[in-house]
This record gives C-alpha cells, structure tokens and sequence, in this order.
C-alpha cells in the first residue's frame, strides 16, 4: 500500500467511484469501460462496488456518489 492508503481508499476503489460518479451512456458502454480502463470483468466490478457501498472510507471520499448508489440499491432489494 501507498503513503495514506491504509487509512484511505486505494486508486483500484476509487476509480470504481470515479466511474460511478460520471455515468456511462448506456449499459454496454459502461461494461467496455470497465474492461478497457480498470482492466476487470463486470461482475467482479459489481462485486467490488457493492462492497464499496458498505465501506465507511468510501462514504468519506465520495459521500454524494456512495449515497445516491446506497439508495437506488435499497429502491431495489424493496422491489424483490
């Protein structure tokens, strides 16, 4: 780990974040995206920003991004 990093994100969590936070224009391009820029499959995406969700240090880096990915995925576990 880097200078910081054991108190703080690492730069693999925080471009998760940072993707998150600017969008994609559609559901392919995101999938491209995430292949191409941080060089993981989708799913272990997901995985990751799930966990990111949970993760107090997280909240403190991106709170905005966090909350507002915090409440679309309680809109949808109240869906099922």
């Amino acid at each position: 780990m880097g200078e910081g990093e054991s108190e703080g994100l690492g730069q693999l969590e925080r471009a998760v974040l940072a993707l998150e936070r600017r969008g994609a224009a559609s559901p392919g391009a995101k999938e491209r995206v995430i292949r191409e820029e941080l060089g993981l499959v989708p799913v272990r995406y997901y995985q990751l920003l799930n966990a990111l969700l949970d993760d107090p240090r997280a909240l403190a880096h991106d709170p905005v991004t966090v909350n507002r990915l915090r409440r679309v995925r309680e809109a949808r576990r109240a869906e099922r």
